[in-house]
C-alpha cells in the first residue's frame, strides 16, 4: 500500500497535468468519434430499416415476418387500373397467394398496323401486373416456354437471396419446358417491377418485363379513386420487320406505355374531383423518360424505395423516371378536359424514326414529284415542312409499319406518336370503362381563328407586321472584351448587349 502511495506522491505536478490533459483529450476524441459513429449511416439505423419506415413492416431485416391473413381486393386494397393491360389472378392455397407466369413468344400489336413477335408472359406484352398486399405470402410458379433459359428477378422486392432470380448467381436458370417456384413474404409496399435476369439485353429487350404492385397493410391515407399503373419501354422495330431488335443501343423507334404506342394507347379516364394516382415504371433499355402531364401539377409521392415523407414531396408537371426505377405521382382531377400525357423527349413521341432519314426541311419539291412518279407511281415528297399531315395524306406505307406521327383528333391531326396518351377528365361520367369521347370546350374557352373585329380592337395586323421584332443587338453573339495593351485606355462602356438592348436611351 505504501509503495502505491509513494508512486503517486512521486508524480510531479507537470506529470499530473500532462496525464490529465492526455486523458481529457482522449475523452474528447472518444466523444467526437462516438458522435461521428452516431452520425454515420449504420445498417441497423438506416432509414430503410427503421420501424417507422412506411415502406416496411415492423419486422427486423433478417427475421421472417409473422404470417398474416392474405389481403383481399375491395377490402384491404383498391385494385390498380392497367390501361392496355391486365392484372394476374391468383388462388389461395393454405393461406398463400399462388400465381403462375408463363414466359413465351407473343404476337403483339403495338398499334393498329404494327405487330411484332415478342417475348412476354401469359400471352401478352408486357407481363400482367402482379398485385398483392404487404405481409402476404406469395408463391409464383414460372413456366418457361421460350427456346432459351430464363429467370424472373423481382426488381426492388426484398426477398431471400435464393429467390432473387439472377441466373447463375442466385439460382440455376430455368431451362425450356421446365417450371420453377419462387416463394417469399412481402415485407414492404410500393410500386416495384419484375423481369428476366438471364441474357437481359435480349430477353428484356424482347418484352419480358412487368409491374409488381404491393399495397400497404395499414394505409395511412385513403385510397385514390383512380390508381393507374403504367410501364414504359423502348424498342427498335425496322419497317417491315417481324421482330424487335434487342441489339439496338441508340435508334429506338417505338416508344411505349404498357407496350402500346400512340394511337394505340388507351386513355386514362377520371371523373371531376377524383383523387388520382399514377404509378410509372421504366424498364427501357437505355432511356430515362421525363413524363409530362398537361393541365395539372402533381406531387411525387413515392419511388421504388418507398413513400416520400410529406415534407419531402414537391409539386411538378414533369417527372423523370430513370431506367430501372418507378415514380408515383398524385393529384386531384379538378380541371376537366382532354389532357396530353407524354414523354417530353421529342423523338420519343414519334414512331419508327431512324438516323438514316435525310433532313428535308426547306427543300422545294416543285415539279419533282411528277417526275419521280413516272418510276414510282405512289411517290410523295414528305418532311420538307415537317412531319404534319402524315395521318391525313393516306399515302401507302410498307407492310407492318405505321406513320411516324399522327391520329385524327377532334379538331384535326394530333401530330404525336410513341409514348403519348390522354387523360380524360369529365364531370358527368357514366362509367370508367367507356371512352367518353372528345371533350367539348365551353364557350369562350376554345382557341380559334381570330376575327377581323378582334384583330382591329386589339390593333393587331393579321399578317404579323405589327408584332414586335427581336432587336438586332439582342440577336448578336456576345463578344468578349479584348485585353488592353500597355498604356491603352479602356473604351467607353457600351449598353448594346445589356438588359436594355433595343430600347431607346
Amino acid at each position: 500500500m505504501s509503495n502505491h502511495t509513494d508512486v503517486r506522491s512521486s508524480l510531479s505536478r507537470r506529470q499530473v497535468l500532462t496525464t490529465g490533459a492526455f486523458a481529457g483529450g482522449a475523452l474528447l476524441l472518444g466523444a467526437r468519434h462516438a458522435r461521428a459513429q452516431q452520425a454515420a449511416t449504420q445498417p441497423d439505423k438506416d432509414f430503410r430499416f427503421k420501424q417507422d419506415n412506411p415502406a416496411r413492416t415492423n419486422q427486423p431485416r433478417r427475421q421472417t415476418p409473422l404470417p398474416v391473413a392474405p389481403g383481399e381486393p375491395g377490402n384491404d386494397y383498391k385494385p390498380v387500373v392497367v390501361p392496355n393491360g391486365w392484372t394476374l389472378p391468383y388462388k389461395l392455397v393454405d393461406g398463400v397467394k399462388v400465381f403462375h407466369l408463363v414466359a413465351e413468344e407473343v404476337d403483339h400489336e403495338f398499334a393498329p398496323g404494327l405487330n411484332a413477335i415478342c417475348w412476354g408472359y401469359n400471352g401478352g406484352v408486357h407481363g400482367p401486373v402482379i398485385e398483392a398486399v404487404e405481409g402476404d405470402r406469395v408463391r409464383i410458379f414460372v413456366t418457361n416456354k421460350l427456346p432459351a433459359p430464363t429467370t424472373v428477378h423481382w426488381h426492388g422486392v426484398l426477398v431471400p437471396s435464393g429467390m432473387d432470380g439472377v441466373g447463375g448467381l442466385s439460382q440455376r436458370s430455368i431451362p425450356p419446358r421446365e417450371t420453377f417456384m419462387y416463394e417469399f413474404t412481402l415485407i414492404q409496399h410500393g410500386t416495384l417491377m419484375y423481369h428476366s435476369h438471364h441474357d437481359e439485353m435480349t430477353q428484356m429487350g424482347l418484352g419480358l418485363t412487368g409491374l409488381f404492385v404491393m399495397h400497404p397493410r395499414k394505409p395511412t391515407t385513403p385510397p385514390p379513386d383512380r390508381d393507374f399503373a403504367i410501364l414504359l419501354h423502348e424498342w427498335k422495330i425496322d419497317v417491315g420487320a417481324a421482330r424487335p431488335d434487342p441489339n439496338e443501343m441508340t435508334d429506338f423507334n417505338i416508344l411505349t406505355m404498357n407496350a402500346k404506342a400512340f394511337p394505340g394507347t388507351q386513355p386514362l379516364i377520371a371523373k371531376l374531383g377524383d383523387r388520382v394516382r399514377i404509378r410509372i415504371g421504366n424498364l427501357s433499355a437505355m432511356s430515362h423518360h421525363p413524363i409530362h402531364l398537361h393541365g395539372y401539377y402533381f406531387r411525387i409521392t413515392e419511388t421504388d424505395g418507398g413513400v416520400i415523407p410529406q415534407a419531402g414531396q414537391w409539386p411538378e408537371t414533369t417527372v423523370i423516371v430513370p431506367v430501372g426505377s418507378t415514380r408515383t405521382v398524385e393529384f386531384t382531377a379538378d380541371n376537366p378536359g382532354d389532357w396530353a400525357m407524354h414523354c417530353h423527349m421529342t423523338h420519343h413521341v414519334m414512331n419508327q424514326m431512324g438516323h438514316g432519314i435525310p433532313n428535308m426541311i426547306g427543300v422545294n419539291p416543285s415539279g419533282f414529284d411528277e417526275k419521280v412518279r413516272n418510276l414510282l407511281p405512289d411517290y410523295m415528297t414528305m418532311g420538307h415542312t415537317g412531319m404534319h399531315g402524315m395521318t391525313e395524306m393516306g399515302m401507302a406505307i410498307p407492310p407492318n409499319s405505321i406513320p411516324m406521327v399522327g391520329a385524327i383528333g377532334p379538331h384535326d391531326e394530333i401530330t404525336m406518336g410513341g409514348m403519348f396518351t390522354i387523360l380524360k377528365v369529365r364531370e358527368n361520367l357514366s362509367d370508367y370503362d367507356t371512352d367518353p369521347g372528345w371533350y367539348e370546350n365551353p364557350p369562350e374557352t376554345q382557341a380559334s381563328l381570330a376575327t377581323d373585329d378582334a384583330l382591329e380592337r386589339s390593333e393587331i395586323a393579321g399578317d404579323g407586321s405589327t408584332a414586335p421584332k427581336a432587336p438586332p443587338a439582342a440577336m448578336k453573339s456576345w463578344q468578349q472584351a479584348k485585353p488592353l495593351r500597355p498604356g491603352e485606355e479602356a473604351a467607353p462602356a457600351s449598353h448594346e448587349h445589356g438588359g436594355r438592348a433595343g430600347h431607346d436611351h
